[in-house]
Order: structure tokens, then sequence, then C-alpha cells
């Protein structure tokens, strides 16, 4: 373990401290949003807002890369992240925070696109799926560590705005002092969402529903707590208790979703997950609520890993990195929207319409799996994908997925002792659900 740490230490160091000032913003700027008189709805728009910018940036950060290298960009952002944070609380006005909530979107893809380009040049082929899996590790420890500084003082002062610009700042020591020599930067792969829809819908389908749910859940959730009697402190205890559900529950899910059928783990994750939305509902602030968030959280951020691990059972090798960059898109574009759609029904229908739009949502996709299911056929392939959790950053990092080929099928491969080729026409019935 240690040889695999110490070439990539810097860099995990690195993104511990941006997730840490990340993950503590995100809740402080909420609970702040309250404090100030925002209505749930203008803070649903607030939070879409980073969503909005996540995408932009995912189209603007690799021409930057290429033309002043990894370092250089990532010094940046870092700073430009780090003043929009403090901008936050020189200017309290909603549409001064709506623009920099896109600005803050824009950094923070381009700063995980680094770190993950970064990670994919360093460690080889048959070490991706452990440090996939460290990566993603430090990822949600840290967003469950930062809700905890939130007890540290009160939303209305200066102090959490200040430790998180500092926190985002500290991101850059580890990652500039690093040895380690800069890659260059891949070329986003080629993402057609109309093409991966008739091959994988339900995968394409689950991770744009999962979008819309943790959107709703990272954007509304504090104002939810707080409007259910939790103090900041307690808010911050919500987060973690479910972010650290996510991270202890996706590996005994992944597990079994990879010895049955996936599609039918998908659905009774989802309606699981729908039925506990449910339930949740009635409850008020308690250890009741804390555990039933700690099992929601580790189903719902289970469906984004599923989905990508049945599109992998569903693509031919070469087509799962565009696949897996098409899912990124549709999660994202769902996490957009979430947060307004959340906000909108809080406004109207008070703190308890946030469990329900879970249970709607999840019921949606409950309903959908049940039906496309019995229509959805695997290709054959060997091997079959495996279950990694995972959350969405950006696309660099579906490089170091352990089922993501390095490089694209060479003509001349041969076929396993025993597998018999397809046609071309047997392939397209496989792979769009028609062969019978």
């Amino acid at each position: 373990m240690r040889s695999l740490i110490a070439p990539i230490s810097s860099l995990l160091g690195g993104v511990a401290f941006l997730l840490l000032g990340h993950g503590l913003l995100n809740t402080l700027l909420t609970l702040r949003g309250i404090e100030e008189g925002y209505s749930t709805g203008l803070i649903g728009l607030l939070m879409s807002g980073y969503f909005a910018g996540f995408l932009v940036g995912t189209w603007l950060a690799p021409s930057l890369i290429r033309r002043i290298g990894h370092i250089r960009t990532f010094a940046f952002y870092a700073a430009l992240a780090s003043v929009v944070v403090l901008l936050h609380v020189l200017i309290v006005d909603p549409w001064v925070w709506l623009v920099l909530r896109v600005m803050y979107g824009v950094a923070l893809v381009t700063l995980y696109m680094v770190i993950e380009s970064w990670l994919n040049a360093q460690v080889s082929g048959e070490k991706r799926g452990q440090v996939f899996a460290l990566y993603m590790a430090v990822n949600l420890g840290s967003l469950a560590a930062a809700q905890q500084l939130l007890s540290l003082d009160s939303p209305m002062n200066f102090t959490l705005f200040a430790l998180a610009a500092i926190l985002i700042c500290a991101a850059l020591m580890p990652i500039t002092l690093t040895r380690q020599a800069q890659p260059a930067q891949p070329d986003m792969p080629a993402t057609d969402l109309l093409q991966l829809a008739r091959i994988a819908p339900l995968p394409l389908m689950a991770a744009g529903i999962s979008g819309l749910t943790l959107g709703g859940f990272w954007g509304l959730a504090p104002v939810y707590a707080s409007q259910s009697g939790f103090d900041a402190s307690g808010v911050g205890l919500l987060m973690s208790i479910t972010i650290l559900g996510g991270a202890v529950l996706q590996w005994p899910i992944g597990l079994f979703s990879d010895k049955h059928d996936r599609r039918l783990v998908l659905l009774w994750v989802v309606a699981i997950a729908a039925v506990i939305g449910g339930l949740i509902t009635p409850l008020t602030s308690g250890p009741l609520l804390l555990g039933m968030m700690f099992l929601w959280g580790g189903l719902a951020f289970s469906i984004y890993s599923i989905a990508v691990a049945q599109m992998v059972d569903q693509l031919h090798p070469d087509e799962i990195l565009s696949g897996s960059s098409g899912l990124l898109l549709a999660n994202g574009f769902g996490a957009a929207f979430g947060p307004v759609i959340a906000g909108g029904l809080m406004s109207f229908f008070g703190p308890k319409a946030l469990p329900v739009f879970f249970a709607v949502t999840l019921a949606f996709l409950a309903l959908y799996s049940y039906f496309r299911s019995r229509r959805v056929f695997d290709l054959v392939t060997e091997p079959h994908g495996h279950f990694t959790p995972m959350l969405r950053t950006s696309h660099t990092v579906l490089e170091l997925m352990p089922d993501t080929p390095e490089g694209e099928i060479a003509e001349g491969d041969t076929l396993d002792e025993g597998q018999q080729p397809l046609d071309e026409e047997e392939a397209v019935e496989l792979r769009t659900g028609t062969h019978p």
C-alpha cells in the first residue's frame, strides 16, 4: 500500500484539502441563505448554479490545461475558487451569489480534472482499480468530515467562509510541491447521447435520475434539516451520516450486484430507496431520522455506480469511455435541475416536500427499471463489468475505472478459446434489445 500511495500522495493530499473546503462551503451557503431569509426556491436556484458551472467547465477546462499546463491551471482556479468563496460573504446578494456559484462550478470541475488526469498518468493499468477506490474514499471521507466543521462558528460570521477559502488554498501546497512530471491532457471522449440511449437506455436514465435526486440532496438537505429542528451542528451531522451511508453501503451492494442480475439489483435498490424516502417524510429530528438517512444515502449513492457497471455490461470495450462520459453528462444535467425542482416544491409544501421528491423521482426510476429490464439484453462479453463505488467528478476520472480499456481494441485481436464471433446484425440486435 505504501508503494501505491507514495507516488500519488501529493495529489491525494491536494484533493483532501480541496474537498474539505468544498464540502464546508456547499452546506455553509445553504445555512447562510436560510439566515438571510432566502426562500427555498431561491436557494435551490443558487445551488443549481454550481452544477451549471460544472457542466460549462467540463468543456472549457481541457483547452486551458493544454495551453498553460496542469500546475498553473490548478493554481489559477484554486485562487479563483478562494476569491469566489470570500466574495460570498463580502457581497451578500442572491443574484451575485448565482454568478459566483457558476464561476465556482467552473473552477471546481477544472481542479478535479487536473488532479484526475495526473492520477491517470501516474498509475499503471493493473493498479487503476486500487487507485480509483482510494481516490473515491478520499473524496467521500473529506466531504463527510467537512460537515463537522460547521459547528466551529455561526454561518452569519466570517470565520467559516475564511476557513473554506483557507482549505482550498491549502490544496495548492501539495500540488505545486510535487516532483511528478506533468502529464499530457487527453482528448475528451466523444459522446453521442442518442446512440447511448438506443444501446443502454436503462443506465442512461438511472444516471440522470441519480443526478436529479442527489442534486436535490446536496442543495436542499441542509434546508430540510434546519427546518426539521436541527441546529447548525445537527445539520452537519445529518449530512455526514448520509454521506457515510453512501461510502459504507456501496461496497456490499456492489458485491451483490456483481453476483446477480444487475438490472434486478438496480430495481430493488431504487425501489427500497423510494420507500425509505416516503418513510422519512413524517419524521422529525432524532436518531430514527439519522438512521433512515444513513440507509437512504447508501442506496441513493449506489445508483450511479450501478448504472456505470450496467453500461459496461452492454457496450463493446472500445465504447466504454465515451459511454461513461455520456452517463456523466446525463448525471450532470439531472443535478443541475434537481435543486431547482426540489426548492420550488419546498417553497410551496414545506420541508417535507424534499423526502417526497426523493420518493417520487426514485419511484419513477423503479417503474422504468421494471418495464425496461425485460427489454434490455446485455452484450455477452467476458469479463463482465464490476461495480466500482464512485462519485460524479470530471470525465477524466473515467480513465481510472478498472473496466475502462486503456486503449482501443486493435485490429487482429483474437477471441478467447470457445468464444463465437457475432455478425453485425446479431450484435446490433443484442445491443438494442431486439434479439429474441
